[in-house]
């Protein structure tokens, strides 16, 4: 959606404001959640590759971005828990 084109249904400025801000809020929330998908993805390929330091590299990186998403509130507390407890896990197989 183009940010300079105003919306139908928001009739009011401020219906209209908060529609701008909505999508604004849509746009950086998918770019948080690309981030952190990215980051678990580059986790589980090191562990199919079978490179065990690449997949303890990418776990530690990937820890601290999943904690933020909480935070923001991209991601619940304890989806974010099971994650980082199933990274951890396959990459400790490796060893």
């Amino acid at each position: 959606m183009d940010p300079n084109k105003e919306p139908v249904l928001a009739n009011s400025p401020q219906a209209k404001k908060r529609a701008r801000q909505a999508e604004k809020h849509r746009q950086h929330n998918a770019s948080m959640r690309s981030m952190y998908r990215t980051s678990i993805k580059k986790v589980e390929s090191a562990v199919l590759a079978g490179d065990r330091d690449s997949a303890n590299a990418a776990l530690i990186a990937a820890i601290p971005i999943i904690d933020r998403m909480v935070n923001k509130g991209i991601l619940h507390k304890v989806q974010a828990a099971r994650y980082k407890s199933r990274l951890n896990a396959s990459v400790k197989a490796l060893s």
